[in-house]
């Protein structure tokens, strides 16, 4: 992951905090002049500038035209570096989240990619593969209710073998030709292509 991208001023003025924090600059001593400051970090004044800037808003130094910069606040010093590591740590947070994001959408077009995959394969299963067992639902206005297997003629009719049945959560298969259908059935059926429908016809005429 990569770290939040911190301006080149925003490094200074930091920099001469733990400065100021470690002791290197005293309080009421006077630093660096811009110029000097400049070739030390190899910018430009006006990169110098914005620093002593940030350092002048939040109290550590005092800048006035004839004194130059001097060191006002080593406890305002501690206080920007740890405001500052949090607002850092937030960044990077941000940034972790938006990558986090970004990968979660990725994800989440390769699952639903490969879940149509799925059942496209699996469409394309039931019209090839006759092995491929059907499930159709007993619904309650079938009149076929309370028959067997045998009594329907149900091969006879529909082209479909009753390979199992689902029964209260209970799986029964082959259950023969003297199996009742009743209400809340699910009858797996194996067959051709056209079985489907020929099922689902004769259990809802």
């Amino acid at each position: 992951m990569q770290k939040a991208q911190i301006p080149t001023y925003e490094k200074i003025a930091i920099d001469l905090a733990n400065r100021i924090n470690d002791g290197h600059y005293k309080v009421g001593e006077k630093i660096h002049g811009r110029s000097t400051l400049a070739s030390e970090y190899k910018v430009s004044p006006e990169t110098v500038r914005r620093a002593i800037k940030i350092l002048e808003d939040v109290e550590i130094v005092q800048s006035t035209k004839g004194s130059g910069i001097i060191i006002s606040s080593k406890e305002n010093a501690f206080k920007y570096i740890n405001r500052f590591s949090n607002i850092a740590s937030v960044k990077d947070l941000e940034k972790q989240m938006n990558s986090l994001m970004t990968e979660r959408e990725k994800l989440d077009d390769q699952i639903a990619e490969t879940l149509n995959k799925i059942m496209d394969y699996a469409v394309k299963l039931r019209h090839t593969n006759p092995l491929a067992p059907i499930e159709v639902e007993v619904l309650p206005e079938c009149k076929h209710i309370g028959k067997t297997i045998s009594d329907l003629n149900f091969w006879q009719n529909t082209g479909g073998t009753v390979i199992g049945m689902k029964r209260n959560g209970a799986m029964v298969i082959s259950p023969g030709p003297y199996a009742l259908i009743l209400e809340g059935d699910i009858l797996l059926i194996i067959g051709d292509e056209q079985t489907y429908e020929r099922v689902i016809h004769f259990l809802t005429e």
